[in-house]
């Protein structure tokens, strides 16, 4: 069994129905996800070639009314549950390292560091040496989005601070699961997405929405009296 994952970017919020489901033989399915930004995800259960299916599954006429069609299966051998496609080092604003592409292999896992700060070394456990993606293009398997999905503040528009807690939804050891993709690799502009806000008044609201992340994770974690936090350094930041 192949599973792919296809993210279509549409300006309005889209309604799940029959068109690219085969029922008959429970082969496809849609992905239930709730709607962040303009983004969903349609997942396959499918056997048999990758392109056949994505043909017979996306005729042109079902998917017009979408921008872009983005088909994703080389994380998938990898065992990952959280991942992201690595960023052009020569086109992209690249802002943790990363999320660069390596030329080594299909997928890294983690990153190292000597120099300046923010220093990883081969035993570095935490975020972003290990363990992390940038919430500019993730993906998600079912059930690590199952778990991001309740992690989400809808008040909270930029969302710092979820990057960081990514692994508690890996299904299992962080520096495993979770992975950038270089042989899927993407541009990043790095150009705002919120019009008519000036760049500094943006950084200023998304510090002050990571403390206030970072707040509510604290409260959260004293209260939760039988919880083990398998990752305690993560609190040190």
């Amino acid at each position: 069994i192949l599973v792919d994952f296809v993210s279509l970017e549409r300006d309005e919020a889209p309604h799940f129905g029959p068109l690219l489901t085969d029922p008959a033989n429970r082969r496809a399915y849609y992905c239930n996800f709730h709607i962040v930004a303009s983004f969903f995800c349609i997942a396959f259960l499918i056997g048999g070639p990758f392109f056949v299916n994505m043909q017979r599954f996306l005729h042109p006429d079902i998917v017009a009314e979408y921008n872009y069609v983005f088909l994703w299966d080389e994380d998938l051998g990898e065992g990952l549950e959280i991942s992201q496609p690595a960023l052009d080092m020569a086109k992209s604003e690249v802002h943790h390292q990363i999320t660069a592409r390596g030329r080594k292999g299909y997928v890294h896992r983690r990153i190292y560091k000597s120099r300046g700060g923010g220093r990883c070394y081969e035993n570095s456990t935490a975020p972003p040496c290990t363990g992390w993606v940038e919430m500019m293009a993730p993906v998600f398997s079912r059930a690590a989005w199952r778990c991001v999905w309740h992690m989400i503040q809808n008040d909270l528009i930029h969302a710092w601070g979820l990057d960081k807690k990514l692994g508690y939804c890996a299904q299992g050891d962080r520096s495993k699961n979770i992975g950038v993709v270089d042989s899927e690799y993407i541009v990043h502009l790095g150009i705002p997405t919120l019009g008519g806000f000036s760049e500094n008044k943006i950084r200023r609201r998304s510090y002050a929405e990571l403390i206030m992340f970072q707040k509510r994770w604290k409260r959260a974690v004293a209260a939760a009296d039988c919880w083990n936090d398998p990752y305690p350094e993560t609190e040190k930041e």
